[in-house]
C-alpha cells in the first residue's frame, strides 16, 4: 500500500482504495512487499518474536457454525496470516468465537507461525480445567500458546493450574488479562506478585493510564503485553470522521487513521501485541499495514496526542 499525504477517514480512504485491498486478497505477500519486514516484539520470558498486530475474536467471530456464515471470515483470517500476523486470541466468554477459529485455521493456508491465545472464565478449579480442555478441542490445537485468566476471576484458583499446566507441557505461556480500568490496582498487585509471561489491558491513544503504572510493571517484571480496544471500541474513527489525516504521518509510514491509532501504540517499547477486532477484509488490510515500516519516534507521538486532543 502506498503513503497517502493527503489524510482521509478510515472509511473514505478504504473505500477509495478498495481496488488495492482486493489486490492483497489476490497477491498474499503485498504488504511484506511493499515494506518489507514485519515489525515484531520480543516476549521478554523466552525471546520469542511475536508479530506486533495480532487479532481479536470479541464479538466478530461469534457467527453461526455454518459454513456460509464462516466463509466471509475465511478472507479476513487469509488475510491476517497472508501478511504475518502470528497472534489470534479468543475466549469462551465469546460465543462461538474459539469453534469459528478453530474452523476457520483448519481451512487457511500459510499459517505456520500461528500463535493461539484463549482465556479461562469460570469459577473453579475442576470447572476451569474442563473449560481450558473444551477451549483446546474448539479451536483445533493440541496444545495452547498462551493461556489467560478472563478478567481476573477466580485467579487464585486458576493461577495453580496454568503453572501446573506449563509445567507439563500443555499451554506455553500463561497470563492474566483486563479490559476494565476498575480491575486495574488489583492488576498492578497481581503483577508483581505472580510468574506471569503475559497481560492484556486497554490502551489507546486517548485512553493512556497503563502508561503510569501498568506498563513499567510489566516492563520491570519482564512480562510481554497484549493491547485491547486500540481503537476506543470505535469510537477514537468517529473523534477523527471528517478529519483528512495529517501529511507528517506519512513520516512513519501511516496511510490511514486505522494504522495511526495502532502505530503509536506499537511504538510504545513496553508494548508486545495488539489485538484489533474485525470481521470485515477491508479493514483487516488496513490493520495489518500498520505492521510495517518506521514507527513514530516519541517526539511524533507527543504531536499525535496533541492532534487528537485538540479535536
Amino acid at each position: 500500500m502506498s503513503k497517502i499525504n493527503s489524510g482521509l477517514s478510515r472509511r473514505n480512504f478504504l473505500k477509495s482504495a478498495g481496488a488495492a485491498s482486493l489486490l492483497c486478497t489476490l497477491a498474499p505477500s503485498c504488504l511484506a512487499a511493499a515494506k518489507s519486514t514485519v515489525i515484531k516484539k520480543t516476549i521478554p520470558s523466552t525471546g520469542e518474536r511475536l508479530s506486533v498486530i495480532g487479532v481479536g475474536t470479541s464479538r466478530t467471530f461469534d457467527v453461526d457454525s455454518t459454513t456460509a456464515a464462516q466463509s466471509p471470515l475465511l478472507e479476513v483470517m487469509q488475510s491476517f496470516f497472508d501478511n504475518g500476523g502470528q497472534l489470534i486470541d479468543s475466549s469462551p466468554m465469546y460465543g462461538n468465537a474459539e469453534a469459528v477459529t478453530g474452523a476457520l485455521l483448519s481451512r487457511v493456508n500459510n499459517k505456520q507461525d500461528l500463535f493461539t491465545a484463549t482465556k479461562v472464565w469460570t469459577n473453579g478449579e475442576s470447572e476451569g480445567i474442563n473449560q481450558m480442555e473444551r477451549s483446546m478441542q474448539r479451536m483445533g490445537v493440541d496444545k495452547i500458546d498462551l493461556m489467560q485468566i478472563h478478567n481476573l476471576r477466580d485467579w487464585q484458583t486458576h493461577i495453580d493450574t496454568l503453572v501446573d499446566w506449563k509445567d507439563e507441557g500443555k499451554i506455553r505461556y500463561l497470563g492474566i488479562t483486563t479490559s476494565h480500568g476498575r480491575y486495574h490496582g488489583e492488576l498492578e498487585q497481581i503483577l508483581q506478585q505472580l510468574p506471569l509471561d503475559f497481560v492484556q489491558f486497554s490502551y489507546n491513544i486517548l485512553d493512556r493510564e497503563v502508561e503510569q503504572r501498568l506498563l513499567p510493571i510489566a516492563s520491570e517484571r519482564g512480562i510481554a503485553t497484549l493491547i485491547n480496544r486500540p481503537y476506543q471500541r470505535g469510537g477514537l474513527f468517529r473523534k477523527v470522521r471528517g478529519t483528512p489525516l495529517p501529511e507528517w504521518a506519512s513520516e512513519f509510514d501511516c496511510a490511514s487513521w486505522g494504522q495511526f491509532f495502532l502505530k503509536f501504540i506499537a511504538a510504545h517499547p513496553d508494548v508486545t501485541c495488539i489485538i484489533p477486532a474485525t470481521s470485515k477484509l477491508k479493514h483487516m488490510v488496513d490493520n495489518m499495514g500498520a505492521g510495517f515500516g518506521r514507527l513514530p519516534d516519541e517526539s511524533m507521538r507527543r504531536r499525535m496526542i496533541k492532534t487528537i486532543e485538540s479535536m
